[in-house]
């Protein structure tokens, strides 16, 4: 991660930015959370705007005038984002949901005609790259794409990573490089292409069964890929590639090239030629490489729909995955329930809750890494949904309260991530009433049938409703996809209010996603409760005369902590579905577990 900055090297790098501004006659500079490749986490070359800002989210735009700076991001990271920017003449520009593009309309509300707005096109997505023109252009803006500010004052600015790539082999790779290649291919030609040009790194890290360690958490590399129809070049960084490696990817078609020339491969592309891209995929910098006599296709990656959706076998290794982690989960939670119960122990932070609970998952076969940044957060930390505890600021685990983890694993048979609250000390009525709304919120969508296709956005409201019932809401989407030993965070189904239910968020089989409502109380608690779940056939799989339904089959084995429900809240289904849950964690989990563990387990699933 950047270096954490203080005030006072916050400030020096605002004045530098102003002062190259000036010098190229720029009236308003932004700086994207983006990289070369639209990635969610970045490289650290690519954390400009973390570096001068000092705001550490994962989500935000940050803009510079003469006279004004500011971060626009959501909800999620409001009470960060001010705590962060505090001390600063930052200002934290508030997104309402569903306005994730309220910097364009600001820029286009207070910027002058003849003035000019300059961002790097080698970071801009093509899709906001459009918005962005259209809304300055109107005003009599100049838009101006070609120039990086951040290689001007970033002296220290990191370089490229430099970790080797290796493979995801069998048998956790279940499908061999050459046969997606040739899938993709097939699509290809169906959309009328010649070529691909793919930058998504996890898209790249599918099709071609390799993994890396570039972006924390996610374990992919830095690269692009132009495919075509009798071989792929993969654009990468020399010394990342063994000579083994290069030879078998060889055998397969696949050539390398310097992560560099990329741009000048398209740019050499034959007129008259095809070339498929993904505008939501790919940067405006990428796109206006691409001469003008070269026939383009716009469609979504074909790739990003295949990787969604888990063949039978990888789900065998997903579900096997499953019992591994919540084997972890089982010794990691006996091991804080005796450490809360021992009045000797030594104080106990956020940050133990993330070392042990790794250090569990480390000791399971095929654990990689974790796949984010463990969120431990007690009382009001818990509120904070995206919390991160730090040497600088953390809490200690003391006295009464709720305690919200939300963790998750990278194993070579799939990717977790769970969410589990517990009490600490004596909890309170109302802790209940909003722990148990939570939990009525999750089994309600467990619980779901829906047409095969349902855009997946439409299904939020399932969720919500118990909720909104008591006149409370929660304000982040209710869940994501989720990747097979790739990123947490994997479209392209999301179920969320603000994502528009466009037809490529249809759920189809085979897809993973989370379901996670909360409630978040600012400066008192917060509660979430999430599971995975795997989109199955319902009934019988057969079509009825209203079409092929799908269910949810719930993924993540670990007990949902039932001394913070209110009884009175819940109905008798959805006790049945509790109880049946934890029979089957308990099934699954005790051949995996022993000792404390095994206890905590069995003491934990008893039918209520």
């Amino acid at each position: 991660m950047p270096t954490p900055t203080n005030s006072s090297s916050r400030d020096a790098r605002l004045e530098q930015l102003r002062a190259a501004m000036k010098r190229h006659g720029i009236d308003a500079y932004i700086v994207p959370s983006s990289d070369p490749h639209l990635s969610e986490y970045l490289p650290r070359r690519w954390q400009g705007r973390e570096w001068l800002s000092g705001f550490t989210g994962s989500v935000g735009t940050f803009i510079v005038t003469a006279d004004v700076a500011g971060v626009w991001t959501d909800g999620r990271y409001f009470t960060q984002a001010e705590t962060e920017l505090a001390g600063s003449e930052i200002k934290l520009m508030k997104i309402p949901s569903g306005a994730s593009l309220l910097h364009i309309d600001w820029l286009a509300a207070n910027m002058q005609p003849g003035q000019t707005v300059a961002v790097d096109a080698r970071v801009l997505g093509l899709a906001v790259a459009r918005l962005l023109k259209d809304a300055l252009a109107a005003r009599g803006v100049l838009l101006r794409t070609d120039i990086d500010l951040l290689d001007e004052i970033w002296v220290e600015r990191p370089g490229l990573p430099t970790e080797a790539l290796y493979e995801h082999a069998a048998p956790h790779a279940t499908m061999r490089r050459a046969d997606k290649l040739a899938a993709t291919r097939a699509a290809m030609a169906a959309l009328g292409a010649e070529r691909h040009f793919i930058s998504t790194l996890d898209d790249i890290a599918y099709l071609f069964n390799l993994r890396g360690a570039d972006v924390s958490f996610n374990p992919v590399f830095v690269a692009h890929v132009l495919l075509e129809g009798d071989g792929a070049t993969l654009f990468v960084a020399e010394g990342k590639v063994s000579n083994a490696l290069q030879a078998r990817l060889m055998e397969d078609g696949v050539r390398l090239a310097p992560y560099a020339a990329a741009a000048d491969a398209l740019a050499s592309l034959p007129a008259g030629s095809s070339l498929l891209i993904d505008p939501r995929r790919i940067t405006a910098g990428m796109r206006a490489a691409v001469g003008a006599e070269v026939n383009i296709v716009e469609a979504i990656n074909p790739t990003t729909f295949a990787k969604s959706r888990k063949s039978e076998l990888e789900a065998v290794h997903v579900r096997a995955t499953m019992e591994q982690d919540g084997a972890a989960l089982c010794e990691f939670f006996a091991w804080l329930e005796a450490e809360l119960a021992n009045p000797q122990r030594a104080p106990l932070t956020e940050l133990t809750i993330d070392a042990q609970i790794t250090a569990a998952r480390a000791r399971r076969p095929h654990f990689v890494s974790a796949s984010f940044n463990t969120i431990a957060g007690f009382n009001a930390n818990g509120a904070i949904m995206h919390y991160r505890a730090s040497e600088q600021s953390h809490a200690l685990i003391e006295g009464d309260g709720l305690l919200l983890i939300d963790s998750g694993g990278q194993y070579l048979g799939g990717t977790t991530d769970i969410t589990r609250v517990v009490p600490v000390g004596q909890i309170t009525d109302a802790h209940r009433r909003d722990f148990t709304l939570v939990l009525k919120g999750m089994m309600a969508l467990s619980n779901a049938h829906f047409p095969r296709g349902t855009r997946s956005p439409m299904l939020d409201a399932i969720a919500r409703a118990p909720i909104w019932a008591a006149g409370v809401d929660y304000g982040h989407g209710t869940g994501h996809g989720v990747g097979y030993f790739m990123n947490v965070h994997e479209g392209p189904q999301v179920i969320s209010p603000t994502a528009a239910p466009d037809p490529h968020t249809a759920m189809e089989p085979g897809m993973i996603t989370s379901i996670e409502p909360g409630i978040y109380k600012p400066g008192r608690w917060g509660i979430r409760i999430e599971n995975l779940v795997l989109n199955v056939p319902a009934g019988n799989g057969e079509k009825s005369e209203f079409g092929e339904f799908l269910r949810f089959e719930t993924l993540t084995l670990c007990p949902i902590d039932t001394r913070c429900l209110d009884m009175t809240l819940l109905q008798p289904h959805e006790l049945q579905w509790l109880n049946g849950y934890h029979a089957q964690v308990c099934e699954r989990l005790l051949p995996h577990v022993s000792g404390a563990a095994r206890e905590w387990l069995e003491l934990r699933t008893r039918a209520i």
